[in-house]
C-alpha cells in the first residue's frame, strides 16, 4: 500500500483453466530452473516472516502468518513469497467483493531486490493464483493496488481487470478523535503530530497525557498546538489503585476512539484495557506473531528471546542476541502480548551499546507508529 495515493483499485483474476495443475508445475519448474527452491505451506517459518518485515517494512508478515504461502529460497535464504487466502483481514477494501463468497484474496508478495528481474515474480503471483484455484475460488481479488505500474504488471502477468475503486480522500474525513501517553522526549509524538497537520492521517489529537511532570513531551505537545496534562504518580501520597483509578477518570473525560502508548513507561492495569479496546502500543523489540511464544525467529535465521519490559533494546544488547527492533501491537491485559499490527528488526552492530542502538531505532519507531496507524485506521 502507498498511503499518499489517492486511489485504490482492487482487481480480480477470474480462475480459469488457465491456472490449473499444468501452469502450477510449469511455474515451479521456471522457478527451479533458477536455482531457487520452492514451498508451499499454510503460514510461514519464523525466518521467513522476519524476512519479510527486514525487507518491505513490517506490514506484511501479518498478512503472511494469516494465510498460504509460496516461499522461494536461495541457499536455504527466502529471496520470494507469495500469500493468499490469508483469513481474518479487516480492511475497508475487503468489505465489498472481498467478503462475496467464492472470491479469495492474494497478496502480499514480493522479491529481494537481487532477484527482481529474472521471472520469479511473475511465476509466484500465478502459483498463489493457482493455490487459490486448488481451494475452489473462482475468482482472486487483487486488492488496494495503488501505482499504475502494478496495475499494468497484474494485468500483463494474470490477466487481472479492475472491479472496485476507492477514494481515500473520502476515508481522510473521517476524523479519528485520539489521546496521546507518553513518558519521555516526545520525538515520536512530534513525528505523528507533523504528519497529522500535513493531512497525512485523519486523526484528532485531543490531547497528551504523561505521568511525569518533566517530560520533554510536554514541551513537544505545547508546540504542536495540542493540550498536555501531566498526571504523576506520587507513590508517598497515593496507592497504585488509586492513581490507576485517577488516570482512568481523567483518559474517560478525553473520550478517545483511539489511544497510543508512544514511550509510556506505566503498566495499565486490566480496568483501563478493559474500558479502551483501541489501543496501540510502541514496543522496542522485534515480538513474535504468536503472542504466546517466549522467543522469535529472526531475518539469519536465528531465534532470540523475546524481550519485553521497557528495558528491551538494554536487554537485548546486553544479552548479545544481535537484534533488536521495534513493534506496534495491540494492548491487551498481558502486557506487550497483544495482536501485532506492524513490526521492523534491526541487527545491531559489533559492540554497539544500548545508548547507540536505541538512536538507531528511533527513526524506525517514528516510521513505523505512522504507518501502523495508518494501517489501523484502513481496518476500521
Amino acid at each position: 500500500m502507498d498511503p499518499s495515493a489517492r486511489s485504490l483499485q482492487n482487481l480480480a483474476v477470474d480462475l480459469s483453466e488457465g491456472f490449473g495443475e499444468s501452469e502450477r508445475s510449469n511455474a515451479i519448474a521456471r522457478l527451479e530452473s533458477h536455482g531457487l527452491s520452492v514451498e508451499e505451506r499454510d503460514g510461514a517459518d519464523d525466518r521467513t516472516l522476519a524476512w519479510i518485515d527486514l525487507t518491505f517494512g513490517g506490514a506484511w508478515s501479518g498478512e503472511a502468518f494469516k494465510g498460504a504461502n509460496v516461499i522461494v529460497r536461495r541457499d536455504g535464504a527466502p529471496v520470494g513469497f507469495s500469500t493468499y487466502d490469508p483469513r481474518g483481514l479487516h480492511y475497508r477494501w475487503l468489505r465489498k467483493m472481498g467478503s462475496q463468497p467464492g472470491v479469495g484474496i492474494f497478496g502480499p508478495f514480493g522479491v529481494a531486490p537481487q532477484e527482481r528481474g529474472n521471472g520469479l515474480g511473475p511465476a509466484l503471483l500465478r502459483l498463489a493464483l493457482c493455490g487459490l484455484r486448488r481451494r475452489s475460488y473462482a475468482t482472486a481479488l487483487i486488492p488496494a493496488v495503488g501505482e499504475a505500474k502494478l496495475v499494468a504488471y497484474y494485468m500483463q502477468h494474470s490477466g487481472a481487470r479492475v472491479a472496485e475503486q476507492f477514494d481515500r480522500a473520502a476515508w481522510r474525513q473521517e476524523r479519528i478523535r485520539a489521546v496521546v501517553m507518553a513518558s519521555g522526549a516526545g520525538t515520536t509524538f512530534a513525528a505523528l503530530a507533523k504528519r497529522v497537520t500535513e493531512g497525512w492521517m485523519p486523526l484528532d489529537i485531543a490531547a497528551v497525557v504523561t505521568n511525569r511532570a518533566s517530560a520533554g513531551v510536554i514541551s513537544v505537545a505545547k508546540d504542536a498546538g495540542v493540550a498536555c496534562a501531566a498526571l504523576p504518580w506520587d507513590r508517598n501520597g497515593e496507592s497504585r489503585e488509586q492513581y490507576d483509578a485517577r488516570l482512568l477518570a481523567a483518559i474517560s473525560r478525553l473520550e478517545p476512539r483511539l489511544v497510543l502508548l508512544l514511550g509510556w513507561m506505566h503498566v495499565l492495569d486490566a480496568a483501563f484495557v478493559q474500558s479502551f479496546p483501541e489501543i496501540l502500543n510502541l514496543h522496542p523489540a522485534f515480538l513474535p506473531l504468536d503472542p504466546v511464544r517466549n522467543d522469535v525467529g529472526m531475518p539469519d535465521g536465528s531465534v532470540i528471546p523475546v524481550f519485553r519490559g521497557k528495558h528491551a533494546v538494554r536487554d537485548a544488547v546486553a544479552a548479545g542476541v544481535g537484534w533488536t527492533g521495534a513493534t506496534v501491537h495491540h494492548v491487551t491485559a498481558d502486557a506487550d502480548r497483544g495482536p501485532v499490527v506492524m513490526r521492523v528488526p534491526l541487527q545491531l552492530e559489533p559492540s554497539e551499546d544500548a545508548t547507540h542502538a536505541y538512536e538507531r531505532l528511533r527513526p524506525i519507531e517514528r516510521a513505523l507508529v505512522q504507518r501502523a496507524v495508518v494501517v489501523w485506521i484502513y481496518e476500521h
